[in-house]
């Protein structure tokens, strides 16, 4: 995490104090880096808190298959869905999604700011992390897989299965691609690309969440919410200067 902090820092530096082009943002150093650090300190303690989560007894997934009607309408579908493939699939999107912003590094007015976006992509990335991590240590909701006895009995048992609750690689994956799709906006206002940028942005997330309930990972709400609280950071970074 130092190492982390200390490129954000140099790349920061470099770039601030040699931009040829004009932002339509802005970065504090006092503001925006208390906040990421901040950030970075709630992620790692929610990260503590999950691995101190005591895991499901077989008691109480019997109970989970036994009372699957009790599991609101919206979700109830999914339980006991149970994939590796869909989880495997998943993790492409999720994956490109972390790569989408650096495409920006191609338009030349956003890459005279590669330090600055870097450093507010980071923040942003951090502040979505912080917000799963914690709620998923504090909540126990069981993952559909865990209502499956197709699933293996070890992975039933296993902390991950209390971690239902919310979707984090559709939260990261909304962070990634709705950030890459508004820097390019706002750098780009008279670009025709920008339905189709913002298309890609919406259809990435949305495909790791489908495929996260296939695998049994998630519940809809759970990918509704993921999608939401990573995606609404858009409205809030980067910030308009």
């Amino acid at each position: 995490m130092q190492r982390i902090l200390v490129i954000i820092l140099i790349l920061l530096s470099l770039n601030i104090n040699a931009q040829q082009s004009t932002s339509p943002y802005e970065w504090d150093w006092t503001r925006d880096g208390i906040w990421t650090g901040a950030a970075l300190a709630g992620s790692a303690g929610g990260f503590l808190i999950i691995q101190n989560k005591e895991p499901f007894t077989e008691l109480e997934l019997e109970n989970f298959r036994n009372n699957i009607d009790d599991i609101n309408g919206i979700d109830r579908w999914a339980a006991g869905n149970f994939s590796e493939d869909a989880s495997k699939i998943s993790d492409i999107p999720f994956a490109i999604s972390f790569a989408a912003p650096f495409a920006l590094l191609l338009d030349g007015k956003a890459n005279d700011h590669a330090g600055q976006l870097f450093g507010i992509y980071i923040e942003s990335l951090a502040t979505t992390s912080t917000l799963f991590t914690i709620s998923a240590g504090l909540t126990n909701r069981a993952r559909p897989y865990a209502y499956s006895e197709e699933a293996p009995l070890n992975r039933r048992l296993s902390t991950s299965a209390t971690r239902s609750f919310y979707s984090g690689h559709v939260a990261a994956t909304s962070t990634a691609t709705f950030f890459a799709a508004k820097v390019f906006q706002d750098f780009n206002p008279d670009s025709r690309a920008i339905p189709y940028v913002w298309a890609g942005a919406a259809l990435l997330p949305a495909a790791v969440g489908y495929y996260r309930i296939e695998a049994g990972q998630h519940f809809l709400t759970d990918v509704l919410l993921g999608y939401t609280l990573g995606g609404i950071g858009w409205l809030l970074y980067p910030r308009i200067a």
